[in-house]
């Protein structure tokens, strides 16, 4: 991208995740740190139910179109919005259980795709 085009990513005037969002989610990792602990092992298997959860959104949208012959359509679009915000709340979690910034990393990381990609701000 271009050094005189604005970054299309600017995480003071429109988080990704708000700051609101980012306390449930800090609020969530240490309900979690209280019934599970935050063991090597613990933290892994928040990792893996990310893929837990996209396992899940995979299910839904298969659901949605009726690809199973054998159950038709099983599920609805709602379902599938629903799915994918367990994915960004599993994946938020487990990041939060891995820096105590995860907002900044977040934040770095969308700059960094966006600037990859040449994502310009809307007009």
């Amino acid at each position: 991208m271009p050094a005189s085009c604005p970054s299309p990513i600017n995480p003071k005037e429109n988080p990704v995740i708000s700051p609101d969002q980012w306390s449930t989610i800090r609020s969530l990792v240490d309900w979690i740190d209280r019934e599970n602990g935050r063991s090597p092992h613990e933290i892994a298997v928040r990792i893996l139910k990310v893929t837990e959860e996209a396992g899940e959104v995979a299910s839904a949208y298969i659901g949605m179109t009726g690809q199973n012959p054998r159950k038709g359509i099983t599920h609805s679009r709602a379902d599938v919005e629903a799915e994918l915000c367990d994915v960004i709340i599993t994946a938020a979690v487990a990041l939060a259980s891995l820096t105590d910034q995860p907002a900044a990393v977040l934040d770095a990381k969308l700059a960094k795709v966006a600037d990859r990609a040449a994502v310009t701000p809307a007009p």
